[in-house]
Protein backbone atom coordinates (compact mmCIF):
# COMPACT_ATOMS: atom_id res chain seq x y z
CA UNK A 1 0.00 0.00 0.00
CA UNK A 2 1.02 3.50 -0.73
CA UNK A 3 1.81 5.75 2.51
CA UNK A 4 2.75 9.37 2.71
CA UNK A 5 4.46 10.33 6.27
CA UNK A 6 4.95 14.22 6.90
CA UNK A 7 7.68 15.73 9.07
CA UNK A 8 9.15 19.18 9.97
CA UNK A 9 6.02 20.41 12.22
CA UNK A 10 7.13 22.18 15.08
CA UNK A 11 6.86 25.11 16.87
CA UNK A 12 8.10 28.46 15.66
CA UNK A 13 8.16 31.98 16.47
CA UNK A 14 6.36 34.58 14.54
CA UNK A 15 8.53 35.59 11.27
CA UNK A 16 10.24 32.43 11.04
CA UNK A 17 10.64 29.08 8.85
CA UNK A 18 10.14 25.64 8.77
CA UNK A 19 10.30 23.22 6.03
CA UNK A 20 7.80 20.77 5.86
CA UNK A 21 8.76 17.21 4.24
CA UNK A 22 6.42 14.29 2.98
CA UNK A 23 7.95 11.33 1.62
CA UNK A 24 6.09 8.62 -0.10
CA UNK A 25 6.39 5.11 -0.39
CA UNK A 26 4.73 1.42 -1.32
CA UNK A 27 3.92 -0.03 -4.06
CA UNK A 28 4.44 3.37 -6.83
CA UNK A 29 3.95 3.34 -10.41
CA UNK A 30 4.15 6.72 -10.93
CA UNK A 31 3.31 10.25 -8.71
CA UNK A 32 1.29 13.18 -10.21
CA UNK A 33 0.49 15.81 -8.56
CA UNK A 34 1.59 16.45 -4.92
CA UNK A 35 0.20 19.05 -2.73
CA UNK A 36 -0.09 20.64 0.94
CA UNK A 37 -3.23 21.57 2.94
CA UNK A 38 -3.62 22.87 5.86
CA UNK A 39 -6.75 22.78 8.42
CA UNK A 40 -6.35 25.57 11.12
CA UNK A 41 -8.09 24.94 14.37
CA UNK A 42 -11.72 24.61 14.12
CA UNK A 43 -11.24 25.42 10.72
CA UNK A 44 -11.92 23.18 6.98
CA UNK A 45 -9.04 22.00 5.24
CA UNK A 46 -7.57 24.25 2.76
CA UNK A 47 -5.32 24.18 0.13
CA UNK A 48 -1.72 25.42 0.83
CA UNK A 49 0.05 24.52 -2.47
CA UNK A 50 0.10 22.22 -5.70
CA UNK A 51 3.11 21.05 -7.56
CA UNK A 52 3.40 18.68 -10.90
CA UNK A 53 5.09 16.37 -11.77
CA UNK A 54 7.11 18.58 -13.69
CA UNK A 55 7.93 20.73 -11.14
CA UNK A 56 5.06 23.59 -11.95
CA UNK A 57 3.46 25.24 -8.67
CA UNK A 58 1.08 26.80 -7.85
CA UNK A 59 -0.10 28.53 -4.51
CA UNK A 60 -3.06 29.77 -2.28
CA UNK A 61 -3.03 33.60 -1.93
CA UNK A 62 -2.51 33.81 1.47
CA UNK A 63 0.70 32.06 0.67
CA UNK A 64 2.22 33.46 -2.12
CA UNK A 65 5.66 35.19 -1.51
CA UNK A 66 6.33 33.47 1.41
CA UNK A 67 5.76 29.28 0.64
CA UNK A 68 7.46 27.56 -1.72
CA UNK A 69 7.05 24.06 -3.02
CA UNK A 70 8.98 21.94 -4.20
CA UNK A 71 9.54 18.29 -4.88
CA UNK A 72 12.31 15.63 -5.56
CA UNK A 73 11.14 12.90 -7.93
CA UNK A 74 13.72 10.68 -6.86
CA UNK A 75 12.48 10.37 -3.20
CA UNK A 76 9.07 10.67 -3.85
CA UNK A 77 8.98 13.69 -1.98
CA UNK A 78 7.58 16.90 -1.84
CA UNK A 79 8.87 19.82 0.39
CA UNK A 80 7.27 23.08 1.86
CA UNK A 81 9.45 25.76 2.55
CA UNK A 82 7.50 28.30 4.86
CA UNK A 83 8.92 31.83 5.58
CA UNK A 84 7.83 34.83 7.05
CA UNK A 85 5.29 32.34 9.47
CA UNK A 86 2.05 34.44 10.89
CA UNK A 87 0.24 33.02 13.73
CA UNK A 88 -2.54 32.56 11.46
CA UNK A 89 -0.17 29.60 9.72
CA UNK A 90 -0.87 28.08 12.59
CA UNK A 91 -2.42 24.32 11.56
CA UNK A 92 -1.57 20.89 10.98
CA UNK A 93 -0.54 20.65 7.74
CA UNK A 94 -1.71 17.49 5.64
CA UNK A 95 0.45 16.04 2.65
CA UNK A 96 -1.67 14.92 -0.08
CA UNK A 97 -0.81 13.09 -3.63
CA UNK A 98 -2.39 11.47 -6.98
CA UNK A 99 -0.40 8.40 -7.10
CA UNK A 100 -0.98 5.48 -9.63
CA UNK A 101 0.03 2.75 -7.76
CA UNK A 102 0.98 -1.06 -8.86
CA UNK A 103 -1.85 -2.86 -7.99
CA UNK A 104 -4.36 -0.66 -9.24
CA UNK A 105 -5.93 0.86 -12.45
CA UNK A 106 -6.27 4.26 -12.32
CA UNK A 107 -4.45 7.06 -9.79
CA UNK A 108 -5.92 7.73 -6.59
CA UNK A 109 -5.63 10.40 -3.89
CA UNK A 110 -4.11 9.85 -1.07
CA UNK A 111 -3.16 11.97 2.13
CA UNK A 112 -0.50 12.07 5.24
CA UNK A 113 -1.49 11.92 8.98
CA UNK A 114 -0.72 15.44 9.33
CA UNK A 115 1.91 17.47 10.71
CA UNK A 116 1.43 20.14 13.29
CA UNK A 117 2.73 23.30 12.45
CA UNK A 118 2.46 25.81 15.60
CA UNK A 119 3.60 30.06 15.42
CA UNK A 120 3.49 31.39 18.58
CA UNK A 121 5.92 33.92 20.65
Amino acid sequence: QVQLVESGGGLVQPGGSLRLSCAASGTIFSIYTMGWYRAAPGKQRELVAAITSGGNPNYADSMKGRFTISRDNTKNTVYLQMNSLKPEDTAVYYCNANIMSLISTFPMDYWGKGTLVTVSS
